[in-house]
């Protein structure tokens, strides 16, 4: 059974429905929090206990940053609980372990501090890394300090205000971190407001550890780039709050940063990762619609993923693989399930929208509907036969195949069910053609060959 003190009964069942609110995402996010606090934790007490170089000024900085969170816990806790700051915790403690063949960044720590120190009015000076010709502070943005000797740069904070400098070289940070100021790239804010209902992020298009395995943009947008996004966020809130209000409320809890990303071919991609919570990765979004659609498809998969650190839902890898509806190649068990999640945010959003759109545009909803409820619940039949699933896997699955069950009982107009299962059986046979029978096949039933526009997975 699902532990009953950071995730109830309830809450459990909730989220394997495929929703739940703020009920649910709620004990998630604090979930995620402390994991963020264990892992600098963690940073610091491998660096000692191997006897790094660095440890004593890595000790520092976590002493400051302690001081900081203590003296202003609500100032410091978005530092902290920021997507990047869980990935470089992660990936240097790891490292720091021996589980990772690359050099442990333990400098980022000094980063963290003097982030929170600013954050929290501390006086502080320490060094900090460069990443090239920039200093990066975690939440914030990164200073423009030029190349020269050396690997640091000073950060001296004081009252709220901080100033970096190396050399010659010195850039205050404003009054207002997430504003561009002479010498300082903010990481800006992306904020929409309707009906009374507001969503606040930043869009990080520069730090170090934005979205790990993502094929990221690698220019920082342009103003005019930016506005552009912050218009179509605003048309998506709107759609969301007006007709998706559940969707909505959990991508207001759970999501902190936009991470613009490639589009291979041209089509809209959008992408989340297993260590970065509350990161959600896409390219330029191509309308409202799509932008709205990536939400509810990939806090789904934020969702699932901060539910796995605390509940397992399927046993280890064996090796097996089996069809997915959504992808080219074959796909584990602990892949599918995620799949079949995320899918089901994709079916729940246009069930809605097909009721509330016109003309051709609801018939095309009509068809992402019926297509999507096929294919999540046709790979979450393959999942509960897969023997691969823990009990509280299978009691997981099992309500999220009632919903997706329920759904296969709506209407869709005249030909439309028809078509979706036409080009399924198309798109299965390419597979087949493709991949053969994958080693310890199962397979799901049909399903349409539609591009969701989303990464695959």
């Amino acid at each position: 059974m699902p532990p009953e003190g950071p995730l109830p009964d309830a809450v459990f069942d909730a989220l394997a429905r495929g929703a739940g609110g703020r009920a649910a995402t709620g004990p998630l996010r604090r979930a995620q929090y402390a994991k963020h606090l264990l892992l600098v934790r963690r940073v610091l007490d491998a660096a000692l206990a191997r006897r790094h170089p660095d440890a004593d000024r890595l000790r520092t900085a976590y002493d400051l940053l302690a001081a900081a969170q203590e003296a202003a816990p609500e100032a410091v806790a978005p530092v902290l609980r920021h997507p990047s700051v869980g990935v470089w915790a992660r990936r240097t403690a790891l490292a720091l372990d021996g589980h990772r063949d690359e050099a442990p960044r333990v400098g980022t720590m000094a980063a963290l501090a003097a982030t929170a120190a600013l954050r929290a009015r501390l006086t502080a000076s320490l060094e900090v890394p460069l990443f090239g010709p920039t200093a990066p502070l975690p939440a914030l943005g990164r200073a423009l300090l030029g190349r020269g000797e050396g690997d640091t740069a000073v950060v001296e904070t004081e009252g709220g205000r901080a100033l970096l400098s190396r050399g010659g070289a010195r850039v205050e940070v404003p009054d207002d971190p997430h504003q561009d100021a002479p010498g300082w790239h903010a990481l800006r804010r992306m904020s929409a407001e309707h009906a009374g209902r507001r969503l606040d992020l930043l869009l990080d298009d520069q730090d170090p550890d934005r979205l790990p395995g993502a094929d990221l943009v690698a220019h920082r947008l342009t103003e005019r780039e930016v506005r552009e996004w912050r218009v179509s966020l605003r048309q998506a809130w709107e759609l969301l709050v007006t007709d998706h209000w559940t969707i909505a409320e959990e991508a207001a809890d759970t999501v902190v940063a936009l991470t613009p990303i490639t589009a291979p071919g041209g089509a809209h991609t959008s992408a989340t990762a297993r260590h970065a919570f509350g990161s959600l990765g896409l390219s330029r979004p191509p309308d409202p619609v799509r932008f709205a659609l990536t939400f509810a498809h990939e806090v789904q998969h934020a969702k699932l993923m901060a539910l796995l650190d605390l509940v397992p839902l399927t046993l280890p890898d064996d090796g097996s693989t089996h069809y997915a509806p959504w992808r080219p190649d074959p796909r584990p068990v602990s892949g599918l399930l995620q799949g079949v999640y995320a899918h089901l945010g994709v079916a729940g959003f246009w069930r809605r929208h097909r009721l509330v759109a016109r003309g051709e545009e609801a018939r095309r909803a009509h068809a992402d509907f019926a297509h999507w409820r096929s294919a999540a619940h046709g790979a979450a039949r393959t999942v509960a036969g897969s023997g691969r699933l823990t009990p509280d896997g299978a009691r997981f699955l099992a309500a999220t195949e009632r919903t997706l069950a329920s759904w296969l009982a709506e209407e869709v107009p005249d030909g439309i069910a028809e078509a979706a299962e036409a080009a399924s059986h198309r798109h299965r046979e390419r597979w087949r053609a493709r991949n053969g029978t994958p080693r310890g096949a199962g397979h799901a039933a049909p399903t349409a060959d539609r591009a969701d526009r989303t990464r695959p997975r």
